[in-house]
């Protein structure tokens, strides 16, 4: 068998060699690469071939950077499935125009090498599809001296135009094409804000989605974007919850919404005591007047009054006594809820088809994004399945995975077709922990499938670090996860700074999944005003709408994380600076980003410190910053070449 001379490998972006899709988002920077090369010394080109949804194969120059690695960025515009491959041959006028680039150097150009070139034009221009830019370039060529002709000869566009013209030698395609799923901005970035919706009315009373519609202008203010609630549907009396998860509820305690179902209906209803359906539509449209998305619960269980434990026995796990197993995850117990059995007699594929129907129905109701409860206790078989076949007729429904578990799956999860994905942001906290795993998410394999969505809080999750961090704390851990990741989000309560917590865990004292929980939107202290901003400049600034563009910047202080954040090519970036101690003042001096900017030693940078719009010109690579918990725990500076800077 021939092998083909031109070797094309390492095509990026690819995750587990094609294996499964890359992921990317319209109007975010998508770059592919790859290794293209061959024995000998002549010059390698090479293409991109891409295929959009619904058009014809695109065919994108790319640039060597050296040490034969090839490049080319586009701008996705159109969401859905884009394949690609490479193409390399070799050029023939790229390999003379090096030589003589060569020969130039040492000026040792001999009138034999421009008539060579002059010939290589004179043969392309015999071609039986003639060029007449090619006649004319020959005419030119005719009247100039060696030196002009040499200059000539050596021109951007006469190679554009050369290597257009001439044969590709020895070309060479990538025997596999390879996926990139692109997906709607939300995907990629989008500010969450969390909130039980029967907590949204007058002390004391179970709220319906009319009170939740009375918040809307707030929630928007602050910036947020995707309104996201627990499961909003029937809960059971079964075995329900009382308050901080007593195993006794009283007669008014209105149970865990994770315990989903009851006489009154499952997955597909909604509670009563919500406003039902319609009520439900009226908030759907008022958000989206205010540029607002709902993003809804999946969780896959069910309560003991679930209507499916009667109308599909075969879909559960029955002990001897005839009573169903409830869910456990020892040393808890769950008592309120019950498990599914995606591979009993029975259950295939009736069940994987009554979840499929669920995110339809609605789907149908228009929701677009789903966050999904514990998604890696489910098969990965169901899950890959299951988004493939809604994103065959919705294509911009997007899947958020709150899996946190071990790595591996939480990766699989992701490359079998989630859209997002919590991660383990909520613990990380030091210097060290912060900067690995932003080089782990940015520079190593899950930054083509992996999306990371930075969550500050949930209603299972009090951090630890917040609980004893004061109005500091929650200021550090808004700016970290508003700047680190396209993707953020927070439950409500964290814009007052809540920190409770029962002894000795990351458990909310009283928690709101247990009991109703009124609060004072504008209580003194609260951090209103500074998730404002954050948000305003994420929407300002391109390079916080991706965790991709990261590069974490020299500090010389354990305790202040510097990073900058820039699009790739750009004369502008966004510089952080947050201090990770909530309690006492930090200083530190660290260094700018001189290099990225193109500005040389002597040049300079104007400055904006965005949070509080002073402005600087910075002068010298080593600068000083003092942090004051009480008063701002972290900076946040647009820098761009001073006018006159040396580049």
């Amino acid at each position: 068998m021939r092998s083909p001379r031109v070797v094309i490998d390492r095509l990026q972006p690819s995750v587990d060699d094609g294996r499964f899709p890359a992921k990317a988002t319209v109007g975010q920077p998508l770059v592919f690469e790859a290794d293209v090369y061959a024995d000998g010394h002549e010059a390698i080109a090479a293409e991109l071939i891409l295929r959009q949804p619904g058009g014809e194969a695109q065919r994108l120059p790319m640039r060597s950077l050296g040490n034969d690695r090839f490049r080319v960025q586009m701008l996705p515009t159109k969401t859905g499935r884009h394949l690609f491959t490479v193409e390399g041959w070799i050029d023939a006028w790229g390999s003379y125009r090096r030589v003589l680039l060569r020969l130039q150097a040492a000026n040792k150009v001999s009138e034999q090498d421009l008539v060579d070139g002059v010939e290589r034009i004179r043969a392309a221009s015999r071609d039986a599809d003639p060029d007449a830019r090619l006649a004319t370039l020959l005419l030119r060529l005719e009247d100039l001296s060696p030196p002009e002709k040499l200059m000539l000869l050596l021109d951007e566009g006469v190679a554009e135009l050369m290597s257009a013209r001439l044969p590709r030698g020895f070309a060479s395609r990538h025997a596999s094409e390879f996926c990139v799923i692109v997906e709607r901005t939300r995907a990629g970035f989008a500010s969450w804000y969390e909130l039980f919706p029967r907590s949204q009315g007058a002390p004391g009373q179970h709220a319906t989605f009319d009170d939740v519609i009375a918040r809307l202008p707030s929630i928007a203010a602050m910036g947020f974007d995707v309104l996201y609630m627990p499961p909003i549907h029937p809960i059971g009396t079964t075995k329900r919850k009382g308050r901080n998860n007593s195993l006794v509820a009283t007669p008014t305690d209105p149970g865990s919404p994770y315990a989903i179902g009851s006489s009154e209906g499952g997955h597909d209803a909604v509670h009563p005591a919500l406003g039902g359906i319609e009520a439900l539509r009226r908030l759907r449209d008022a958000a989206a007047g205010y540029g607002m998305e709902l993003a809804l619960d999946i969780a896959i269980q069910c309560s003991p009054d679930h209507p499916w434990l009667r109308e599909h026995p075969e879909w559960f796990t029955w002990r001897s006594d005839g009573s169903v197993r409830c869910a456990e995850n020892p040393p808890k117990k769950y008592e309120d809820i019950v498990n599914v059995e995606f591979y009993n007699e029975g259950a295939l594929p009736s069940l994987w088809l009554a979840w499929r129907d669920v995110i339809e129905h609605w789907i149908a109701e228009g929701i677009h994004t789903f966050r999904v409860d514990n998604p890696h206790t489910k098969p990965l078989p169901f899950w890959e399945w299951l988004i493939a076949d809604i994103h065959t007729r919705h294509p911009d429904v997007l899947f958020l995975s709150e899996a946190f578990t071990r790595p591996a799956m939480m990766y699989r999860l992701a490359k079998i077709g989630y859209s997002q994905s919590y991660t383990y942001f909520t613990w990380r906290n030091s210097k060290r922990e912060l900067g690995e795993y932003m080089t782990e998410l940015t520079q190593q394999a899950p930054r083509d499938f992996y999306r990371p969505h930075f969550f500050v809080n949930t209603p299972d999750i009090n951090p630890r670090f917040l609980q004893d961090a004061g109005r500091p704390g929650f200021l550090i851990r808004a700016a970290l996860a508003s700047t680190l990741s396209g993707l953020w989000g927070m439950y409500s309560g964290f814009e007052l700074c809540e920190g409770a917590a029962l002894p000795n865990g990351e458990e909310y004292l009283d928690s709101e999944k247990y009991e109703l929980r009124h609060r004072n939107w504008g209580a003194p202290g609260n951090i209103v005003g500074e998730i404002t901003r954050l948000n305003r400049l994420r929407r300002e600034h391109p390079s916080l709408q991706s965790h991709l563009h990261f590069q974490l910047q020299h500090s010389d202080n354990d305790q202040v994380l510097v990073y900058a954040r820039q699009l790739p090519g750009a004369d502008e970036l966004v510089l952080v600076a947050v201090s990770l101690d909530p309690h006492a003042a930090q200083e530190t001096q660290f260094d700018l980003p001189f290099d990225a900017l193109g500005v040389a030693a002597g040049g300079a940078l104007e400055s904006e410190e965005l949070m509080s719009g002073r402005r600087f010109v910075w002068h010298d690579r080593r600068q000083h910053w003092r942090f004051v918990p009480q008063e701002m725990p972290f900076a946040i500076w647009h820098l761009r070449r001073a006018a006159g800077a040396h580049a």
